[in-house]
Order: structure tokens, then sequence, then C-alpha cells
């Protein structure tokens, strides 16, 4: 493995920060090498894979599903391992301790899913298989990538929905590729569903609350 060349605790020198939402790169520091995957994990993979030899490192950084019964929305958690459903992958022990010191994220287990959970009972299935406090996206794309370079990985992310939150249809469908918000399919989707708005804004309310735990993190 490369060594991890370290110009800041929080980002290293050539370290690729994948995350879902345009709203969630805007958190990051300028310069930061980050791409978004618009809530498509297939096209990550693509985006990752086209990349050069120089990357040292590669973080996920964003919102999540909580999934352990404790959690709640604005938890902050970093990755001791991340979990899909055929493989494992470590984080790096350093980079570990770095982002717990800088941030006070909780370590724990993060889960990795293809598929956005909106049932309680998809979350509960998931928590039950592996243990974990939250999913998300684009952490098993890019810890599986990190594995295949041979470079450190990690992953910083903070609970929008809790594990006993339904989330609405207009979820799934509200992203353009470039991650940010598709208003008039939110907007179509309510039309077809109008009973799910409540479910819409408590959701707006809580990703508010762990985009919030993820700017203190930084600062």
């Amino acid at each position: 493995m490369r060594p991890l060349s370290m110009v800041d605790a929080f980002l290293p020198l050539g370290c690729v920060v994948a995350v879902g939402l345009k709203s969630e790169a805007a958190l990051l520091p300028k310069g930061a090498r980050i791409l978004v995957s618009g809530g498509d994990p297939a096209r990550l993979a693509a985006m990752l894979a086209a990349l050069p030899d120089d990357v040292t490192g590669v973080l996920s950084f964003g919102i999540a599903g909580g999934l352990a019964p404790t959690v709640a929305p604005g938890d902050l958690f970093i990755a001791t391992a991340l979990l899909t459903p055929s493989e494992s992958f470590a984080a790096d022990p350093r980079w570990l301790a770095d982002l717990s010191h800088r941030t006070l994220a909780t370590p724990g287990i993060l889960a990795a899913s293809d598929v956005l959970l909106s049932s309680v009972q998809a979350k509960q299935a998931l928590h039950r298989a592996t243990q974990a406090m939250a999913v998300d996206m684009e952490s098993g794309v890019a810890a599986r990538f990190a594995a295949s370079r041979g470079v450190p990985f990690a992953a910083l992310r903070s609970v929008a929905d809790g594990p006993e939150d339904i989330l609405p249809r207009a979820a799934a469908v509200g992203l353009n590729p470039d991650g940010s918000v598709a208003p008039l399919r939110v907007l179509a989707a309510l039309a077809r569903h109008p009973l799910e708005l409540p479910a819409l804004i408590r959701l707006a309310r809580s990703s508010a609350k762990a985009h919030a735990a993820l700017r203190r993190a930084l600062a």
C-alpha cells in the first residue's frame, strides 16, 4: 500500500472525495478533488475508474440513512469498517484516528447499498445482517475502488433519515445526475402521492440537521 501523504489531517494530498449530492460537495474545502455521483453507484464507479494513478486515498462523505435503533438525524459517524452484502473493507487506521480526533464523530460500522432503503423493514434487515450504524450508496463503491488501487479509505457520514423513517417516493426520483435537486420530478411524484408531503418535509428538516453536522465537522 502506498503511504498516505498528509498535508492536512482531514484531506490528504491527492485524496478523492466521493459524495452523492451537490449540497454535500458544497460543504467541502475549495480545491478538494470531488466526485458527485448523483445517487448512482454505477456512475460513481465509472468516474473512479477513470481517475489517473495519482490518487492517494478515497474519502466517502455526506449524509446517510440510520440503521441502528439508537441512531437519530444529525448523528455523525466515522467508519471503522464498511460492509456490503458480500464484502468487508477496513478503514485506514491512521486516517480513522485523525478524523475521529478532528471531527468528534462516533466510530462505528457503516453499510453500503446500491439502492435507496426507503422502508423501515429494509433498514431493520440490513442492520440485523451487518450491525451497521448507518448506510449510504457511495461508500461501498469508494471502498472497493480504494482496495483495487491499494490506497487508504475512510468514510464520514451524518444521518439524515432515522431507522424508523419511511422515505417518500419523491426522494428516489428527486436527483439530477450532477447531484442537484430535480424539483419538477419531486413535484410530479408528490402529485401522484400527495399524502407523502409530510414525510418529505420531515426528510428535508432531518437532512438539514445532517448537513449542519457535517459543516460543524469540517469547521
